[in-house]
């Protein structure tokens, strides 16, 4: 049976459940793609005040120190030589809850700010370089089908796997998730990433692609399936108490920051689409170059109004660096800010704890709910005006160049362009081959194993052994031989 066609909240048919609308398969994806937008407004609006998602979350303050030299690749005054921040990290989970248990499989939110003498710089990752899906316009349905279902308001593992095996770019993330990483020993035992692609620009204007890599210097530790489960019942909030009570102790995690560099010009024919944040980056082509240490050493004195009212944005820049033509990350930048506008108000970035250190705010924008900053009554509420500089700020065309790259084409919805090597599950196949050692895969076999059982629809059950056969051969068979 044919299925109704998809549409807007007005009723009008919907073009695509999962391509925005781009300039040409590579460009920036449009302002005025409506139903892009108004999919990512109403699931940002969906539930109050809690975040939709990584509603379960700490975090603490720290500083940031600059070690080696990077200006080649950017002027951004926090990466310079020498150059000091303070710094917030929040770390969460993904699907749960506010009062999920802390030690439930998922993957661990990671948002790093670093509050800049240029603003705030914030870099919003995870424990995994990658992601399930690689255009924002499948991630409410993502979300959607980890949550509950609209019934019985359970958890439902049919639809979890029903939408990951419909969604085969899903397979490298979940191979992340169903393995080691997706039960981390604490969050002071696992390393944080970036995930995305961005833009750093140098003094001289020349650009390049960069990805963040924050590896923990305490190790990275995972937790065994069976201790998460009995902590669940015993200690749901456990990462947050040990990373606490470590702070509290003067027992400091410290992470060191990495980047991987690539030209502006290889992108263009990387064997991987470097713009998929299904992809990671070889580190064989792309090396690890050390940028600097972090260290949290500072716990919140008030939780709720230091990390619950904490609003991150990857939209969040500051001069010398940018953001890239991933698709995700293009809608991210409106999505976060749009989210915190509703769940914290309209003048969110006027709270402590989300206000630029250094930096003087200076603009138009005034009024609306929860103001208390104002400016001085001889600044005119819009621009341009004749009151010369008592009138009030005006912008700095020489400021420097900005973070851009070229697009010309048709407004399109599809998928981004393939690379030599892109595909689905190559880079899953490799993470389970040749990362994975014998332990690992046994325990990432007993995971699957768990997770078949849960399925209900044989449909589904069905295509779940596929998707792993097409992850590894021999993965599907003898997980297959399980059932």
């Amino acid at each position: 049976m044919t299925k109704p066609s998809t549409t807007t909240q007005t009723g009008t048919p919907a073009p695509s459940d999962a391509h925005s609308l781009t300039v040409g398969a590579d460009g920036p994806t449009v302002l005025h793609d409506r139903y892009l937008v108004e999919k990512l407004a109403s699931f940002n609006r969906e539930r109050v005040p809690e975040r939709n998602p990584h509603a379960k979350g700490g975090g603490a303050f720290g500083t940031f120190t600059v070690t080696e030299d990077v200006s080649a690749y950017t002027r951004a005054s926090v990466f310079q030589p020498g150059a000091t921040s303070e710094t917030l990290l929040r770390f969460s989970s993904v699907a749960g809850e506010q009062g999920s248990p802390d030690t439930w499989r998922d993957v661990r939110g990671f948002s790093l700010r670093f509050y800049t003498t240029d603003g705030n710089l914030d870099i919003v990752g995870n424990n995994t370089p990658t992601f399930f899906i690689r255009d924002a316009m499948k991630f409410p349905d993502f979300i959607h089908s980890q949550k509950r279902l609209g019934d019985s308001g359970l958890r439902d593992a049919d639809m979890q796997w029903d939408f990951w095996t419909l969604s085969p770019e899903s397979a490298h993330q979940v191979t992340y998730l169903m393995g080691d990483r997706g039960l981390p020993r604490s969050w002071r035992h696992m390393n944080g990433y970036g995930s995305h692609t961005y833009q750093w620009v140098n003094a001289a204007g020349e650009r390049f692609w960069v990805q963040y890599h924050f590896l923990s210097k305490q190790g990275v530790e995972a937790m065994h399936a069976d201790e998460a489960e009995k902590l669940a019942g015993s200690d749901a909030d456990h990462y947050r108490r040990d990373l606490f009570d470590a702070i509290a102790r003067e027992e400091f995690p410290s992470w060191d920051v990495f980047v991987q560099i690539m030209p502006y010009e290889e992108a263009k024919s990387y064997r991987f689409n470097p713009f998929d944040l299904t992809k990671t980056w070889s580190k064989k082509d792309y090396p690890r170059i050390k940028v600097g240490t972090f260290t949290l050493n500072r716990n919140p004195q008030n939780f709720f109004a230091e990390i619950e009212q904490a609003a991150f944005s990857p939209g969040n820049q500051v001069p010398g660096t940018g953001i890239s033509p991933d698709k995700m990350l293009m809608a991210r930048v409106f999505a976060y800010p749009d989210a915190q506008r509703h769940r914290v108000g309209t003048n969110y970035n006027q709270l402590p704890v989300n206000q630029p250190h250094a930096a003087e705010v200076r603009n138009y924008m005034h009024e609306g709910n929860m103001q208390y900053r104002f400016n001085p009554a001889e600044h005119r509420v819009y621009t341009p005006n004749s009151y010369g500089a008592a009138g009030g700020p005006e912008a700095d065309p020489l400021a420097g160049v900005e973070a851009s790259w070229e697009s010309d084409g048709e407004l399109i919805r599809t998928a981004a362009t393939l690379h030599l090597d892109d595909d689905d599950f190559g880079q899953a196949g490799t993470l389970y081959r040749t990362v994975f050692d014998d332990e690992q895969r046994a325990r990432f076999l007993d995971t699957l194993t768990g997770q078949g059982q849960g399925l209900t629809v044989d449909a589904i059950r069905e295509r779940f052994f596929q998707y792993w056969t097409n992850v590894d051969a021999e993965l599907g068979e003898a997980l297959r031989a399980r059932f």
